[in-house]
């Protein structure tokens, strides 16, 4: 699905499928990888996990959760939106310890949804979490994050991946278009700004020599 012409649109899952090049790419309009976590998400073979039961319609996925919240505080919290059929928190399997992730998915898929819309950004035992719609049995092609792919991330990194409800693309600059070239960068405005910078140089150097002969 990479290098195909596609019409912009904010979310990934507005185009109907996961491209690890396009989350990659800050408009997704990259054409090829920016880091090697791209590179390895594109080369790489992911199924979804065949034994997670339930409807993915009607499941939620919460990260960024505080490593001390427990599957019980997520019931209680986020039960007022809807009846819950099951939650799991996501736990190494060596050490126990919480991944600070997890799934919670709801009788009603209405539930989810309005779940997933008033929690998102909710403080939860000091933490700012972020909520989305279960992605992973329902977008083709989905990569998770230790495949390098997902969505966000943190600037750190160095990896981080657009198209998700956290960092949404952003419209691509139209070359040619009557806004560019106003302050915004680009490859023709760069070559622009380059041209004009030339002039000014030579301009200031001429006027240094004349005021020198002048004096």
């Amino acid at each position: 699905m990479s290098g195909e012409k596609r019409q912009w649109a904010p979310l990934a899952v507005d185009h109907g499928y996961y491209d690890p090049l396009m989350t990659g790419s800050i408009d997704g309009t990259d054409d090829r990888p920016h880091d090697r976590a791209v590179m390895r998400a594109l080369q790489s073979k992911y199924r979804p996990n065949k034994q997670v039961k339930g409807d993915p319609k009607a499941t939620i996925f919460v990260a960024r959760l505080n490593p001390t919240t427990t599957e019980d505080s997520l019931k209680e919290v986020f039960s007022k939106y809807g009846k819950i059929r099951h939650c799991r928190l996501v736990k190494d399997l060596v050490t126990g310890r919480s991944k600070c992730y997890a799934f919670i998915e709801y009788g009603h898929r209405e539930d989810a949804y309005k779940a997933s819309e008033r929690s998102h950004h909710m403080i939860l035992d000091s933490n700012e979490i972020i909520v989305e719609m279960e992605l992973e049995r329902i977008l083709p092609g989905w990569k998770p994050r230790r495949f390098g792919g997902g969505f966000s991330g943190k600037k750190e990194s160095g990896q981080l991946r657009f198209g998700g409800r956290e960092r949404p693309f952003r419209k691509p600059i139209v070359l040619g278009s009557k806004s560019f070239g106003r302050g915004e960068r680009g490859r023709g405005n760069w070559h622009d700004n380059e041209r004009s910078r030339g002039d000014w140089n030579r301009d200031r150097d001429r006027k240094i020599r004349l005021d020198k002969h002048n004096s």
